[in-house]
């Protein structure tokens, strides 16, 4: 996710900026093997890198030694199905199995109504005309060669990110509120779409409006109830809420979602702000589940609504969403009290298991903690098949995607180097949509600007 704007135009950089925050490092407080309990990368962590950055003579990306970069795609470029422009913004990405070998890397394009590229219009797959955000799909072979670059979804607006469904699709996420009349827009905003890689006119442009309307971020599917659970990025008070949604056919597959279903926010009694909790470990039993008064949002926004004398729990900034082992994670990545936060910290990862209703507070991001993130402000993060996280940074200076093993221990993995500014004030373009390979052989990873897509292949530790 780049820079996200309030309703007055103030940039989360700028909030940063005010509230000190830019240049303090993060770290993680806990131990990681809980963020891995149940998959397979439990298995294999603890290794510390592949060693110092190579400068790349190319100018676009520093890996370490053994490995080699493809560049997939770059904005600007055609798409190889004629359809226009390769859209700028590159942000949230995922990459699913496909026939044969093949893979299909979805992507996502977070163009406001101001976007540099607008994702192109096509029949079939165009939501709002005024929308210049979307989906497009690349389709690779066993070899890891581009065959066809589409669009798969058009006419939506600030498409951050989403999560991928257990029955291979993507569920893309706006990441907005605005109403029709406001910038140019004829529809409302702020939904989640369902992306086909494979046969986009399949799942076309349809809001699933029972999953809500608010600034949606992240998802992750419990791929055994087909409970799918929401973050809402709002990092202006009032602070955002974290959801799940309970579809009519929770076991269907692609288009099943727009059968409807209920939309419910988490309260955890007695804590009106997640912030306000500060020690790993910490948990709460026998969480409930309120139903939302009006997911459309027609007239008021969700968070603000009337949930009861109880009221509702709220989180500043909650991001990434991702299901591991039995539990749902998700992350809030900062909370500041000089903006309305109960209290200060530098992001929290929230753990929820379903069987138990039991929330669990597993990581602190801190200044005061044990493992120091040589930058600042992660963002997009997935589990790398052999080594722990990666963690995409977005903030000011040079930008990496950083691995970080279960034991705390930090390593870069990349650099972008390709230099925005002048040599005397240089600017790199931040990182996003880390995902790997179905097999866990490459990497896949988007520089935001200029929109660039990579391919990165090397001596994984597997």
């Amino acid at each position: 996710m780049s820079e996200n704007t309030s309703a007055g135009g103030t940039t989360r950089r700028q909030l940063l900026a005010r509230s000190g925050a830019l240049g303090v490092s993060i770290a993680f407080a806990g131990d990681l093997t809980e963020l891995f309990d149940g998959t397979a990368a439990a298995q294999n962590l603890g290794h510390s890198g592949y060693g110092p950055l190579v400068p790349d003579p190319k100018g676009l990306l520093d890996l370490p030694k053994g490995f080699r970069y493809r560049v997939l795609s770059r904005e600007g470029d055609r798409l190889r199905s004629g359809e226009g422009l390769v859209p700028s913004n590159h942000d949230g990405m995922t990459a699913l199995p496909g026939r044969h070998g093949r893979v299909h890397l979805v992507r996502n394009h977070e163009n406001r109504a101001d976007g540099r590229v607008p994702v192109p219009k096509v029949e079939g797959l165009t939501y709002d005309p005024a929308g210049k955000g979307g989906c497009t799909a690349l389709t690779l072979d066993r070899h890891g060669n581009v065959l066809s670059e589409r669009v798969a979804i058009a006419g939506t607006a600030v498409n951050c990110a989403g999560g991928p469904t257990p029955w291979g699709t993507w569920l893309t996420c706006e990441e907005t509120e605005d109403k029709a009349g406001t910038n140019g827009y004829t529809k409302d905003h702020g939904f989640i779409f369902e992306v086909d890689p494979a046969n986009p006119h399949r799942s076309g442009a349809v809001p699933l409006t029972a999953m809500g309307r608010f600034q949606h971020e992240a998802i992750a599917v419990d791929p055994r109830s087909g409970v799918v659970y929401e973050t809402e990025d709002a990092f202006v008070k009032p602070f955002g809420l974290f959801y799940r949604f309970l579809p009519h056919q929770p076991h269907g597959g692609p288009g099943t979602l727009r059968a409807g279903g209920r939309l419910q926010a988490m309260r955890v009694p007695g804590v009106p702000d997640l912030s306000s909790i500060q020690e790993p470990g910490t948990s709460f039993e026998k969480i409930e589940w309120v139903d939302v008064p009006d997911p459309l949002a027609a007239q008021t926004p969700v968070r603000l609504q009337d949930f009861g004398p109880k009221g509702i729990t709220h989180a500043q900034k909650l991001e990434g969403c991702y299901w591991g082992g039995r539990s749902v994670y998700f992350a809030s990545s900062f909370a500041h009290s000089a903006e309305g936060s109960a209290a200060d910290h530098y992001g929290q990862i929230w753990r929820y298991d379903p069987s138990a209703r039991r929330l669990t507070l597993v990581i602190v991001f801190g200044p005061d903690t044990d493992v120091q993130l040589p930058g600042e402000s992660p963002d997009n993060i997935c589990l790398a098949p052999g080594g722990g996280l990666m963690v995409c940074e977005d903030g000011n200076g040079a930008q990496h995607v950083f691995g970080v093993t279960r034991h705390g221990e930090v390593y870069a993995m990349a650099r972008n180097a390709q230099n925005l500014g002048t040599p005397e004030e240089p600017e790199w373009g931040e990182f996003a949509g880390v995902t790997f390979s179905p097999d866990g052989g490459t990497m896949y990873v988007n520089c935001y600007t200029p929109g660039t897509t990579f391919a990165v292949t090397g001596p994984w530790r597997g």
